[in-house]
Parts: structure tokens; sequence; C-alpha cells
């Protein structure tokens, strides 16, 4: 797992393109949580998350500095969806963690990383952060 976690946080901390040729380490882990994901799995509305309260998650905002300073969703932290690998010491286990970004893309990258690295209740919020906001 330590490769994994290594091996992805260099490949998206750097932004280069995949390997050429693919690491069976990764590859196994990737296919083992694809074969078992529910189609919805790892994804949540903001209905659901005002439902249930947001102070009841702990919220990554995914984007850019600048757009996290413009404005954010309540408690949430601004950690780069290319960075989250090397903040998995901030990010709790025993919390439901919902990562966002403007449109859910880039979340969704942030997501696999979590899930890849062991993080079993993590979230996309669906639509980003405009449903966020054009929710009531």
């Amino acid at each position: 797992m330590k490769k994994l976690v290594a091996t992805l946080g260099l490949i998206m901390a750097f932004n280069t393109p995949a390997m050429a040729e693919p690491d069976e380490a990764i590859v196994d882990a990737m296919l083992e949580y694809m074969e078992f994901a529910d189609y919805g799995d790892g994804t949540i509305s903001a209905e659901q998350i005002k439902a249930a309260g947001v102070n009841g998650f702990f919220v990554i905002d995914a984007r850019l500095p600048g757009r996290f300073n413009e404005s954010h969703m309540p408690g949430a932290i601004n950690i780069d969806w290319r960075q989250v690998l090397n903040h998995l010491d901030e990010i709790p286990k025993d919390k439901p963690v919902i990562v966002y970004c403007d449109t859910g893309i880039l979340s969704s990258k942030a997501h696999f990383a979590l899930r890849l690295a062991g993080y079993t209740n993590v979230k996309v919020l669906v639509g980003g952060y405009s449903a966020w906001k054009t929710s009531d």
C-alpha cells in the first residue's frame, strides 16, 4: 500500500503522464476497488449533505487557493486535488470525508486516490461547489 500511495503521490504531485509500463500493484488495487464499487459509489448530493449537516463531515475543497478564498463550504479546508496524498496525516479515517471542486471532475480524481490509499468513507460532491451554492 505504501508503494501505491507513493507512486500515486508522485504522479499527482508532479502532474506527469502515467508510467509507460503499468505497475501491477496499482492495477490490482484499482481493479479491486472498481470490481466491488456500486454504480453510484462515492458520490453525495448537496441536499444529502445539508440534510445530514455539513458539520458531520470532513470537507476538502480541492480547488486552487484563489477559488477557495473567494468562497467555500462551511468548515472546508483547502487541499489542491493533486496534493491529497501529501496530506493524509490531516485527513481522518474515522469521519466521513467529502471532496469537491467546481464541477466534480478533479475532486473525483482525489476521491479515487484516497480510496486507493485506504479511505473507505470518502464521497465526491455531485455537481461540485456550484451545486452546493444553488441547493436549498
